[in-house]
């Protein structure tokens, strides 16, 4: 709600309801708990609510939470103005609306978010442990990925192919109410009300020229939003809480340096998820989730961030960080600056691990950093390296062995490329093998006049570890297309979930893991395992190459911590063989605490290396 600071009312949007008789006495009455409230509101001069049908057409009703929760069980989709922006909700057991919502709203497998009233409700699809009761109950109430149970009942629509859904408890009165109304529901969808991966709708003009087509009604509040907010994403991963996406509930609040910068610095993070953070002396602030910089409505929103961040704080930073590739939009947004401010350029995985470095206050490190793409100082795409960073020097030690990409960037959505690629002229029967499953994509290129002539077109290769987990997705016969980040490797992880680890033999040269052993391995036994033990098996190949290699170097450096960042620590399967095998040999695995381990921390590592840098300057 706040435009500006101080935090008083006319600052924020409820200036726009003028306080009655009753308020005011109470605002100005020292011995009333509501005194100098600046928020002060009540039933006859605050917000109130009302639901519209989805041409924007008021309906009459004294209690539209009420009516709300029966259209809801009716099997309605309804669009609901938040405190951050607009939720769509539906019931989580009704799939004819589920799989309607999918196809108007253009999300065909990517999982929806549910919230329930209380841990009783949560237990009748899901399984909780202490951590992760702990972590929904917190004042931050953020989503947490849980497992399903056996006795799984929701829609199979709301998390299809996955073994873990994403749950929330109420974080305002306006859900319990809800709730109220839903004794007979344990679990309704809720998920953000965005389209194509814009940022999320907070405006009620908005919502009904940009969501009519897909909800059935809305209810709406008149108190303006000034500021978008996401709901916060968390995992826990080994008994660590991993933030995935930090936003509604975390952000303002800043995170503590150990150190003081002697000059403001703001940092642009990357192209995916991206985050601002500005550093002023001891504090970093982290935007709210942003999102990817890769259409004009997140750009424009991201230019606002940065605009609101150094109005908000009255400092101006002195030195823009971003990252090294030269077609990122963060990166030719920082070089328009260039003639206000001073740039400095960070190394994606680079700034992954100085994150760590940062939040554990160390100053050397041995890193593994697993994630889908980062640019290289080679100018080539990494994604699963060895790294030894000494204050703001970062040294490649070793990585995965590189692949070719058939067609470049159409890889990372049809992985059946990465498969062609790998294993051109390693194993009989391959061309036979991919054109029985292309028909199950929508590759027509590759299908036709290109598959041939691609597979001599390897010029682009990836030592990316989740083109290495896509390609095996589709390898396994899981997933063949990329309907949304992470899919062939998020249903992956849950086809390997409590399998039988098959030993594949480690092929490490020169500190280079070899990724095309594995596939091949893979190709060769697929009818001698079960898929489930296959692919939990390639998972521990990776952890324990990664760490086979990480070790040999952290010995010869006389390293005692080793860290793990990057969007694969998200994985439950590799990170725990990680942490099992450095924990084993007296050695401490460092793992990101409150900035997300993806790119969402990017910033907050550039932002720390630069530091770093000028210190030197």
């Amino acid at each position: 709600m706040i435009k500006d600071i101080p935090f008083d009312r006319n600052n924020t949007s409820m200036i726009d309801f003028k306080l009655c008789n009753k308020c005011i006495y109470e605002y100005n009455n020292p011995q009333n708990k509501r005194f100098f409230d600046q928020l002060i509101s009540c039933s006859n001069c605050g917000p109130c609510l009302q639901i519209i049908d989805n041409m924007g057409i008021p309906i009459r009703e004294k209690d539209p939470i009420k009516l709300a929760a029966k259209l809801l069980k009716e099997g309605s989709i309804i669009a609901i103005k938040g405190i951050g922006g607009f939720h769509i909700a539906s019931s989580a057991f009704n799939s004819t609306s589920i799989s309607k919502l999918r196809i108007k709203k253009k999300r065909p497998g990517k999982p929806f978010a549910v919230m329930s009233k209380d841990f009783d409700s949560i237990r009748i699809y899901a399984v909780l442990n202490e951590n992760e009761m702990k972590i929904l109950m917190s004042k931050e109430r953020p989503i947490v990925l849980l497992k399903k149970n056996c006795d799984y009942n929701l829609s199979p629509y709301v998390s299809p192919h996955l073994y873990n859904i994403g749950v929330m408890l109420p974080f305002t009165s306006f859900h319990y109410l809800l709730f109220d109304h839903l004794a007979d529901q344990p679990a309704i969808v809720m998920t953000s009300a965005n389209l194509n991966g814009v940022p999320i709708i907070m405006d009620n003009d908005e919502a009904v020229q940009k969501l009519g087509k897909i909800v059935d009604y809305f209810l709406i509040h008149n108190r303006k939003i000034e500021n978008r907010c996401d709901d916060s994403v968390i995992k826990v991963n080994s008994s660590n809480p991993l933030i995935i996406r930090r936003s509604r509930g975390y952000v303002p609040e800043p995170i503590s340096l150990r150190v003081v910068l002697p000059t403001p610095i703001l940092s642009f993070g990357a192209e995916l998820n991206v985050v601002l953070t500005l550093m002023i002396k001891d504090k970093a602030f982290l935007s709210p989730h942003i999102g990817n910089i890769d259409n004009l409505d997140t750009y424009k929103l991201f230019k606002q961030n940065v605009e609101y961040f150094i109005n908000i704080t009255g400092y101006r930073p002195q030195i823009i960080v971003c990252d090294l590739h030269p077609s990122m939009n963060t990166t030719r947004l920082a070089f328009t600056m260039s003639n206000e401010f001073r740039i400095i350029q960070v190394q994606h995985h680079h700034a992954h691990l100085a994150s760590l470095m940062a939040e554990h206050d160390v100053k050397e490190l041995v890193g593994i950093v697993c994630d889908g793409f980062g640019y290289g100082r080679d100018a080539k795409a990494w994604g699963g390296e060895i790294l030894f960073c000494r204050g703001s020097n970062c040294q490649r030690l070793g990585h995965l062995m590189p692949q070719p990409m058939i067609g470049g960037d159409l890889a990372t959505y049809y992985p059946l490329r990465m498969v062609a690629g790998i294993l051109n002229d390693k194993v009989e029967g391959l061309d036979d093998f991919l054109h029985k499953r292309l028909i199950c994509t929508s590759d027509n290129a590759y299908k036709t006049k290109y598959f041939a002539e691609s597979k001599k077109n390897l010029s682009m290769t990836t030592t990316s570890t989740g083109r290495i987990l896509d390609a095996i997705s589709s390898l396994l016969d899981i997933c063949y297309e990329r309907t949304y980040e992470g899919e062939p490797a998020q249903k992956l992880e849950s086809a390997a979930i409590d399998g039988q680890d098959i030993n594949i033999p480690l092929s490490i040269k020169d500190n280079v893991l070899d990724t095309t052993f594995l596939l091949q391995y893979i190709y060769e036994n697929r009818n001698r395992y079960s898929i489930k033990d296959l692919a939990y098996s390639a998972h521990s190949y990776i952890a324990r190459g990664m760490v086979e290699i990480s070790l040999y170097n952290a010995k010869q450096l006389e390293i005692k911590n080793i860290g793990f960042s990057g969007g694969v620590v998200y994985n439950q399967i590799i990170t725990q063989k990680i942490k099992e095998s450095i924990e084993f040999q007296g050695l401490r695995l460092l793992l990101p605490k409150n900035v997300p381990a993806g790119d969402g921390g990017i910033s907050f590592g550039q932002g720390y290396v630069a530091h770093l840098l000028s210190k030197n300057l």
